[in-house]
C-alpha cells in the first residue's frame, strides 16, 4: 500500500481532513519508501544501487509535518528511528563524551559507526539548531550518515537557510545547509489550517479550581494534542538554558514554578513564545505580596505568549479576575486578566 492508499483511507475513515497541501507533499514520501523498496545490486561488476534522496519538510506549526511522519514511518519495513532531533543531538554529545573516555582519536567515528549500523533511516522531528555545540559538530555527523546511504527525513518550522540563524560563528555552519540542500528534497507545507489551534476551538482551556479533576481534563487535553509522547526541551537564551520539562511538536507543558517561580525574564519568555503553538501552564497560585516576583513573571509571560498568539490551557486557583486580589500591583494585573479571559476565546490565536 502506497503512502497515498494509507493517506486515503485515513481520511475516509475520518480520522484525517483532507488537505491539499498535506496530499501534495506524499509523492515525496512515496518516493522514499518505494526507494527502499528497489532490491540492492551485488557483484564485481554492478553498480551500488543509490539511496533515495531523503527529505526537509518546513511549514508552520500544527500543519500535519509530523502526523505526515508517522504515516511514513509506519510503512516502512527497513530499520529506522523516529526521534526528537534535539533528543538526538543530546544522545551524540553524551556517545562522543563516553567515546573521548577510552582515548579515540575522532569521537565521533564511532558514534556515528554505530548509528549508521543501526538505522537505513533517520526520522527527525523539529530540526532546530540553536547551540553552537550541535553547529560544529552536525555537518560532519551529516556527512557520514549520508556517505553511508542513510536516509534522512526530517521537520522543521524553518526553511533550512534559516538554520542556526545569527549562531555564533554561523559561516563556519553554512556548508552544512549546502549538503542539506544536496541531499535531500526541501518541500515546504504551506497549509494554511493549523489543525493543531483548530482541535482546542470550541473546548475548555482554562480549569479552576487546582485539583484532581482540573489536572484530569488537562491530562486528557495533552495526550488529545501529543499522543502522551513527550520530551524536554531546553531552550537557549543568551547563553543560558531554560528548561521546559515537556515538549513535543509545537506544544510544551510546564507548572507555573517551572516558569515564574525562576529567575526569567522576557527574553526567555519570548524565546519560549517563538518555539511554541500552545503551552500547558499548570497550578498558576493565588497572587499577591507573598509572591510578587513570581506574579510579575507570570505578568510577562502572559505578554509574550498573547503577542505571539500561542494558545494558553491553563489550571488556576482562580478565575482570572480573582487571582490577584491584594498588594501592589492590582490595578496593572487587570490587563492581565482580560488577557487570560481573551486568551479562552474559542477563536482566539486563529487569526
Amino acid at each position: 500500500m502506497t503512502i497515498e492508499d494509507i493517506y486515503k483511507s485515513r481520511v475516509a475513515a475520518g480520522e484525517l481532513t483532507p488537505d491539499p497541501a498535506q496530499e501534495h507533499v506524499l509523492p515525496e514520501f512515496e518516493r522514499i519508501r518505494a526507494g527502499f523498496s528497489v532490491p540492492v545490486k551485488s557483484g564485481w561488476f554492478s553498480k551500488k544501487t543509490p539511496a533515495p534522496k531523503g527529505l526537509y519538510l518546513w511549514g508552520g506549526v500544527g500543519r500535519g509535518k509530523s502526523m505526515l511522519m508517522d504515516l511514513f514511518v509506519d510503512s516502512l519495513d527497513v530499520p529506522v528511528r523516529r526521534v526528537h532531533f534535539h533528543a538526538f543531538m543530546q544522545e551524540i554529545h553524551a556517545a562522543m563524551h563516553e567515546a573521548r573516555k577510552t582515548g579515540v582519536e575522532d569521537a565521533l567515528e564511532p558514534v556515528a559507526s554505530a548509528v549508521i549500523a543501526d538505522v537505513r533511516c533517520l526520522a527527525f522531528d523539529e530540526m532546530q539548531i540553536s547551540d553552537i555545540t550541535d553547529a560544529m559538530i552536525v555537518g560532519r555527523l551529516f556527512e557520514k550518515l549520508f556517505a553511508a546511504d542513510v536516509v534522512v527525513v526530517t521537520t522543521s518550522n524553518r526553511i533550512p537557510d534559516d538554520l542556526y540563524k545569527d549562531g555564533l560563528n554561523r559561516a563556519l555552519f553554512l556548508p552544512f545547509i549546502d549538503l542539506l540542500k544536496d541531499q535531500m528534497v526541501v518541500h515546504e507545507l504551506a497549509s494554511p489550517t493549523d489543525y493543531r489551534q483548530d482541535r482546542l476551538a470550541g473546548s475548555p482551556v482554562y480549569f479552576t479550581p487546582v485539583n484532581a479533576d482540573a489536572r484530569a481534563k488537562i491530562d486528557t487535553v495533552w495526550a488529545d494534542l501529543t499522543g502522551g509522547d513527550a520530551e524536554p526541551l531546553t531552550l537557549h537564551v543568551k547563553g543560558r538554558e531554560v528548561l521546559i520539562p515537556a515538549y513535543r511538536n509545537g506544544v510544551a507543558r510546564a507548572a507555573f514554578h517551572d516558569l515564574c517561580g525562576k529567575p526569567l525574564g522576557a527574553a526567555d519568555y519570548l524565546a519560549l513564545s517563538d518555539k511554541i503553538s500552545v503551552l500547558v501552564l499548570e497550578n498558576i497560585p493565588s497572587l499577591g505580596r507573598s509572591n510578587f516576583n513570581e506574579a510579575k513573571r507570570f505578568v510577562t509571560l502572559i505578554d509574550a505568549l498573547y503577542e505571539a498568539k500561542v494558545r494558553l490551557i491553563a489550571s488556576a486557583a482562580s478565575s482570572p479576575e480573582m487571582l490577584y486580589l491584594e498588594g501592589e500591583g492590582t490595578f496593572e494585573f487587570e490587563r492581565t486578566a482580560s488577557r487570560l479571559r481573551e486568551m479562552q476565546d474559542k477563536d482566539w490565536g486563529t487569526s
